[in-house]
């Protein structure tokens, strides 16, 4: 399939900068394949829901990814950003950078200001090892460990897709905005999505109506926002995430299908972190990789039947994942009523509820 068959219109004014208030007031389109459209609210969930039903999320936590600092090599002095992508050592990041043109291997990086020291150890600096094909540069920091998650979480800020960056600055409500209720694994760079709907008093309400919730992790990258370059979808290359399935998730997600509960997981990285722990068998297994799964059209899912999520970007691996899901042209006329009702896309948008097709 072509790139060109996932792209439709957005208006720019779609987008939302910010989240809905609160979290579970947001709307949610539900998309049944055969069945009329459904426009609802996040709060409506545990209707549309059975007992016996599981819900997986993502347990994992964003970190502040973003980090301002100097390249210096001689006399010369350039300004560069770095957005952490995936942690390979305790002291080694792969990152996107920029101006990338700009490093080689060998140079000196300082992030924060010279005189801002935001651990006992000194400075927040880095040394570049090497640049991959896929524009990532691997940065050996000088603090390793406990240090460095400190001195990174001391200089970093939360870094907020580049679709909402572009319009506004962060701030400090992003702290908690791009932030899930129930985080606690260190280490992702870009927020699970969907997960930012739900509060409290809903998964209060989703354990009331007999509904279960399980956690798993998988660490975002910031890969996640890069776009398809290719025009055959085949030639595109997904970035590795690591994503972690435990004994006990692997499980309770077998033993609710077997009782006959859905698996319905909340966003496309506990989708793609289930259908990578999940043989052809349909038994998900414990699971504690890399991963770098591209789902498209044509692909047997083989653990989940349903998925929320919010709404992705024209052309996208992710707009690429939901039709494998409920079909393109389903969701072709979904994102159509979408754009046409005033849905808000993207991270602090609105959301969909997706039922497989058969």
């Amino acid at each position: 399939m072509k790139t060109a068959d996932f792209d439709f219109d957005l208006p720019d004014s779609a987008i939302a900068l910010r989240p809905a208030q609160p979290r579970d007031s947001a709307r949610m389109l539900r998309v049944t394949p055969g069945q009329p459209l459904a426009d609802l609210r996040v709060s409506d969930l545990p209707g549309e829901l059975r007992p016996g039903d599981i819900l997986v999320l993502n347990d994992t936590r964003v970190i502040p990814a973003r980090l301002s600092g100097r390249r210096t090599r001689g006399e010369s002095v350039v300004a560069v950003e770095a957005t952490l992508h995936k942690r390979v050592s305790p002291s080694r990041w792969s990152a996107f950078m920029r101006p990338g043109k700009r490093l080689a291997p060998g140079d000196r990086i300082s992030f924060g200001e010279s005189e801002d020291r935001a651990c006992l150890l000194g400075a927040l600096d880095a040394t570049v090892v090497e640049k991959g094909e896929g524009g990532e540069i691997l940065l050996a920091f000088d603090l390793a460990g406990p240090a460095l998650d400190e001195a990174i979480k001391a200089r970093g800020a939360m870094p907020l897709p580049p679709y909402i960056a572009a319009k506004r600055a962060e701030d400090a409500q992003d702290q908690t905005d791009y932030q899930t209720i129930y985080a606690q694994a260190d280490g992702s760079v870009a927020a699970p999505t969907a997960g930012l709907h739900f509060t409290a008093e809903l998964m209060a309400r989703l354990e009331a109506a007999g509904v279960e919730t399980c956690f798993v992790t998988l660490h975002v990258g910031a890969g996640t926002f890069l776009p398809v370059k290719v025009d055959d979808i085949e030639g595109h290359r997904m970035h590795a995430e690591f994503g972690e399935v435990s004994p006990e998730a692997a499980e309770r997600l077998n033993r609710a299908h077997a009782a006959g509960g859905r698996i319905i997981c909340v966003g496309t990285t506990s989708l793609r972190l289930v259908e990578s722990a999940t043989g052809e068998d349909g038994v998900v297994r414990p699971f504690a990789n890399d991963t770098a799964i591209f789902i498209t059209p044509g692909y047997r899912f083989r653990a989940a039947d349903g998925l929320m999520t919010n709404f992705h970007l024209p052309r996208s691996t992710l707009f690429m994942l939901v039709s494998a899901f409920a079909g393109l042209e389903m969701m072709r006329e979904a994102y159509a009523h979408a754009i046409a009702d005033g849905y808000r896309f993207y991270s602090y948008g609105d959301a969909s509820l997706l039922w497989r097709a058969d």
